[in-house]
């Protein structure tokens, strides 16, 4: 029932991929040392982006088994292996200390000292605090997958105790939920509200989550699609499944507009100066067509076009809008850090080869993961129970039997 078929990658997209990752990390190096201004927060944004995939990821896994769907086993390799990445991607935000005082404004000495305001998040931004908080989430979060991931390979080679390892990965995802919860609210202060530490939000927990959340099921959807289209998932991927996918982008992206919406008009009407802060600077001069690029591209193109339920079974229609929701994605981080930084917007050839080199190592990690594991999990119970089901349906079904049985 399930495509047992082996997954392979070329050598040319390989080799393109690993230049592309020399050629981003010799744009990183140079800028550091030519123009850190603006390569500190490309690396911070480009890290947080494949972070926050990584982490949708396991996410996107973990509820899946907390709310008992059924329908997206057959899918467990793809956010398996997307999830790989975190440990990489641990690792290149840790590398953002040495850029601190570059980027955020609280790790210079005195540097918010003047302002009496601030007092409790002096406190709080205090530079050993920060990155010992990034550095025990990271370290939480890749404990967890790693463990994840263990036991979901300990599940293929060992059938006779599929059912107790399918409930170990049912506390894990529990675990990993409740951790997510309280770390990843508090990485997106440290990392990215800090950035203006004048302004605040109470809802920039929720918003900085379903914006990852959807870029998760962007990914996962781009990623069944063209595995399906390779042959490597074409029976274990069905119509309905792409449908759910498709559903689940719909709904989240959607969900995302009403957090955006709500966050903007609140900070609007209350008119408060410590709120209106950050969105004084991204709805006024150059920051403006960026702004409202950003509503467009995250909700008002993937609801048009997902809103018939023809087009949510498209796998060309699907992955065409997975595509531009993980750039939406990275289009909703750069309104979020670029303008606390600069002055205007900037797009050249260090944004784009560092970017590229950055969603290079994504993928190289993501088939090298997905290759090492057979594309669908061989003795997960969940599949197991659906191929006898869907035997006993075939031999019920049959004229002979059909027959015997008037």
């Amino acid at each position: 029932m399930t495509e047992m078929r082996l997954f392979e990658v070329s050598p040319r997209s390989r080799l393109v991929a690993l230049c592309l990752i020399l050629a981003g990390t010799a744009m990183a190096i140079y800028g550091v040392y030519s123009t850190p201004d603006r390569t500190w927060p490309n690396l911070l944004l480009n890290g947080f982006y494949i972070m926050s995939l990584s982490l949708s990821a396991m996410f996107f896994l973990a509820t899946q088994r907390l709310t008992g769907a059924r329908w997206s086993a057959s899918l467990r390799r793809i956010p398996e292996a997307l999830m790989l990445g975190l440990p990489a991607a641990a690792v290149l935000m840790l590398v953002l200390f040495f850029g601190r005082q570059t980027i955020y404004a609280w790790s210079r000495p005195g540097g918010l000292a003047h302002e009496p305001s601030f007092a409790g998040k002096l406190q709080y931004l205090q530079t050993p605090w920060v990155f010992g908080r990034m550095a025990v989430a990271l370290a939480l979060w890749t404990l967890l997958i790693w463990l994840w991931r263990k036991t979901s390979r300990e599940q293929d080679r060992n059938p006779a105790l599929s059912l107790v390892l399918h409930q170990r990965l049912t506390r894990y995802s529990i675990m990993f939920v409740l951790i997510f919860a309280v770390t990843f609210t508090m990485g997106a202060f440290d990392w990215l509200i800090s950035l203006e530490p004048e302004w605040f939000s109470t809802m920039f927990g929720i918003y900085a989550f379903i914006g990852t959340f959807v870029q998760g099921i962007a990914a996962v959807t781009l990623a069944a699609v063209l595995l399906k289209r390779a042959g490597v998932l074409r029976d274990s991927i069905s119509e309905q499944q792409l449908h759910d996918l498709g559903k689940m982008l719909f709904a989240f992206s959607t969900f995302w507009a009403y957090i955006w919406t709500c966050q903007y008009l609140l900070i609007w009407y209350g008119n408060i100066p410590e709120e209106v802060s950050h969105h004084f600077k991204r709805t006024n001069g150059p920051w403006l067509w960026l702004f409202v690029s950003n509503f467009l591209v995250n909700w008002v193109i993937p609801f048009a076009v997902l809103l018939p339920v023809r087009t949510k079974r498209n796998p060309r229609v699907l992955a065409a809008v997975s595509a531009l929701l993980l750039c939406g994605h990275w289009l909703d981080l750069y309104v979020l850090i670029m303008p606390a930084v600069w002055s205007a917007p900037r797009f050249g050839a260090q944004e784009l080869v560092i970017a590229a080199g950055y969603a290079a190592l994504l993928y190289l990690i993501f088939v090298r993961s997905f290759a090492t594991a057979p594309p669908v999990p061989v003795h997960d119970p969940i599949l197991a129970a659906e191929a006898e089901l869907h035997l006993a349906h075939e031999t019920f079904a049959h004229p002979l039997v059909q027959g015997a049985s008037q």
